[in-house]
């Protein structure tokens, strides 16, 4: 599980080598805070799209800037860790920035998934994959699920501390 968390210098040195072997890199990203079936649903969404998964996943820092002082919930150790371990995802990296433009510009995916809640203008990267003759897919997101769903109904079910 632990070797499929790299860092951004070897998945730079690593995807060229996929590439050149024919492999078609996916790329995604996001805060994966307790992770759920939406969660899941997604991510295997994502690696139907190509041969290798890439999970770009924001640091605590940057989870913090996004969502606020609360969040997130579970470290980013922890939650690269639990991403790692689905079958469907192939690498983990760590990002610091609050968007993921860097971290695509280097890693040159072939396919950039995002949910399907986002417009396509809005989508980070976007320019920079189709522009290199890659494309951009939207994946619809699971009906009422998502991690501030699951927060409010620990909150209703046992109370704000």
């Amino acid at each position: 599980m632990l070797c499929k968390i790299k860092t951004r210098s070897r998945l730079k040195r690593l995807l060229p080598r996929l590439k050149a072997a024919g492999k078609k890199i996916v790329f995604t990203n996001g805060c994966f805070d307790l992770l759920h079936v939406g969660h899941a649903h997604y991510l295997q969404e994502a690696k139907n799209c190509g041969d290798v998964l890439v999970v770009a996943l924001n640091s605590d820092a940057s989870v913090r800037a996004i969502k606020g002082d609360k969040r997130p919930l579970i470290g980013e150790n922890e939650r690269a860790q639990m991403l790692a371990a689905l079958e469907m995802v192939d690498y983990v990296v760590i990002f610091p920035e609050p968007d993921p433009g860097r971290i695509i510009r280097e890693l040159q995916p072939h396919v950039l998934v995002k949910g399907g809640d986002w417009a396509p203008e809005e989508i980070i990267g976007r320019e920079t994959v189709e522009a290199a003759g890659g494309k951009v897919v939207l994946i619809p997101p699971v009906p009422g699920i998502s991690t501030s769903r699951i927060i409010k109904r620990i909150i209703s079910r046992y109370g704000e501390p």
